[in-house]
């Protein structure tokens, strides 16, 4: 059975999960790299992102290293938001973006992008992004369709992750609190109230000052 996995989704202690005023410049807004201090030094990131040779020892490893690697694995197929996808709002006036990440995306699947405006789909390198204006569960359906039997990881932002756990369709919930206060910005936990009543938690701390939470979902009533 396919499942829904959300990894290495950063908040931070007053539950942001993106600051004000995201741009080309800041897509994080105002909270700049500051809820991925803990990510971008990991052997996983660089070997991710190529840049092995950049980094002293290819990278950190540990308690993070470890989170971080798991992103990729069992992997076919990617839900994002349009935000994820990049900053613009309303139609698509300008198609020459091809999403944040160049021409070598990270994703090497097809990726579904959830937006309000129609767009062809787009190959870039070994990713194809598909634009759909999809519900949650007819998103997931198209996706678990092209990931060739292997899971689907939900990409965020916040607003998307919080769609689909409010829609009861997450399985795995890897969630990263970060010791910083944004105190604005896009909040990931409004609405859900209870929601850890669905999961079984585990908890792990990590030298870096961020701390781990693995919600994996409980089996459903009947399954």
């Amino acid at each position: 059975m396919v499942r829904l996995r959300v990894h290495n989704f950063a908040v931070s202690i007053d539950g942001f999960a993106t600051g004000e005023g995201q741009s080309f410049e800041t897509p994080f807004g105002h909270a700049g790299h500051r809820l991925m201090q803990w990510f971008l030094p990991t052997n996983a990131f660089v070997k991710m992102t190529g840049h092995e040779s950049e980094a002293v020892g290819g990278g950190t490893h540990g308690v993070d290293d470890a989170f971080a690697a798991a992103t990729n694995v069992g992997i076919g197929a990617e839900i994002m938001g349009r935000r994820k996808f990049g900053p613009q709002l309303g139609p698509w006036e300008d198609e020459s973006w091809r999403g944040w990440w160049g021409e070598e995306p990270p994703f090497h699947t097809p990726v579904v992008v959830l937006t309000h405006h129609a767009r062809p789909d787009l190959v870039v390198g070994e990713t194809t992004f598909l634009f759909r204006e999809l519900p949650p569960a007819e998103a997931l359906e198209l996706a678990a369709s092209v990931a060739g039997g292997l899971d689907v990881r939900l990409g965020g932002g916040p607003t998307i992750v919080r769609n689909f756990l409010a829609a009861d369709l997450v399985d795995h919930l890897h969630i990263v609190v970060v010791p910083i206060v944004l105190g604005r910005g896009v909040r990931v936990w409004d609405g859900l109230e209870g929601l850890e009543e669905r999961f079984e938690v585990e908890v792990t701390a990590s030298p870096s000052g961020a701390v781990h939470y693995v919600f994996t979902r409980r089996p459903r009533t009947g399954s």
